[in-house]
């Protein structure tokens, strides 16, 4: 009974630790915004915001910024999830490595936390009795784990890319305002080279907004989406090791008896 309360308590501090380390993620990512909006606050203080929403007349720079807080509020999201995933399968490892957890997966249901790979475990029981005997090929069942964990993580790089684009066609709007006033430049009308000239000041300052706006929120995205991407790929790692190492070796002894 103290061998068993022993492995208990270590099976309780490794779920801790596991899953303080899981949700780090989160953690990480609300540092990371928090430093995006400190940025943001001081650029505002200092006028650079309104300066920059006043000279781009195209509203390009505008559309970036909000694009930028919706794929924010996503990544938020899908971190989040992924958290609750690495949790969860955290605390599957911590039940499996008791003997009560492994009596619980021989049963009929076992008792789990609810998660993608607490289904996927479910799914492995059902495939083994099904199955009646032999090796457990799980190939095809982790491929359809790792497209559920990943989701809609694919929309990071759509926006990213598209906050490229949309500073790329600002670059091209504002070339074509500069450049419009120079067909019918007169040099000898003041006025109208002064006019001239403001216009394509105007460009010029549309054509810089929007590729700056553009860059820095291509760039912002992908740094977030890779921290995803690295938090869904370990808890991936782990539903492998955890499914090689506890649960098939199990089943597949299950049946042999």
């Amino acid at each position: 009974m103290r061998s068993i309360d022993t492995s208990v308590d270590r099976a309780d501090i490794a779920d801790i630790a596991l899953v303080a380390s899981e949700r780090d993620v989160l953690l990480l990512w609300m540092i990371f915004t928090g430093l995006s909006v400190f940025a943001l606050v001081l650029l505002w203080r200092y006028g650079l915001i309104d300066l920059m929403i006043a000279s781009d007349r195209t509203y390009i720079s505008s559309v970036i910024g909000v694009l930028y807080i919706v794929t924010c509020c996503h990544c938020f999201l899908r971190t989040r999830a992924i958290a609750r995933e690495g949790a969860a399968a955290t605390r599957c490892r911590a039940l499996l490595s008791t003997p009560d957890g492994m009596a619980a997966l021989t049963s009929e249901h076992p008792r789990l936390p609810d998660g993608m790979v607490t289904d996927h475990i479910r799914n492995l029981v059902t495939k083994a009795k099904a199955q009646g005997g032999g090796r457990i090929d799980q190939t095809l069942m982790l491929r359809a784990l790792a497209d559920r964990l990943r989701g809609s993580n694919g929309f990071g790089a759509f926006a990213s890319d598209t906050l490229m684009k949309l500073g790329l066609l600002g670059t091209i709007v504002g070339f074509i305002i500069m450049l419009a006033p120079v067909a019918t430049l007169d040099a000898a009308d003041k006025a109208a080279m002064r006019a001239s000239m403001g216009l394509m000041s105007d460009g010029m300052a549309v054509a810089m907004y929007t590729t700056l706006a553009g860059l820095i929120g291509s760039i912002l995205v992908r740094i977030q989406y890779y921290m995803l991407d690295a938090a869904t790929q370990r808890v991936f790692s782990d539903a492998v090791m955890l499914t090689e190492t506890r649960v098939t070796p199990v089943l597949e002894a299950r049946h042999e008896r």
